[in-house]
């Protein structure tokens, strides 16, 4: 079984700000097929609540999330078309 941090594609989007986080990786999930997943990195604390925020009201399924020192990492499945 694959672990759950491993995905198709990674977005690196340390070093910005809400809302760029969400909406660049809202990019990157359009470009992926359904079922397919997204490992996010971010540094903005806000992240943390903007995230799980997006998934719930996007329909994608957050995954895993993580807190690797100063880098929050999330994990999305693109939900189904």
């Amino acid at each position: 079984m694959a672990d759950v941090m491993d995905a198709d594609q990674t977005y690196d989007g340390k070093g910005l700000l809400c809302p760029l986080p969400v909406l660049r990786a809202n990019r990157a999930l359009r470009a992926l097929a359904p079922g397919q997943t997204l490992k996010v990195l971010a540094t903005d604390p806000a992240a943390a609540q903007d995230f799980p925020a997006y998934c719930r009201q996007t329909g994608h399924e957050l995954l895993a999330t993580a807190n690797d020192g100063a880098t929050l990492v999330f994990v999305i499945r693109k939900r189904a078309a």
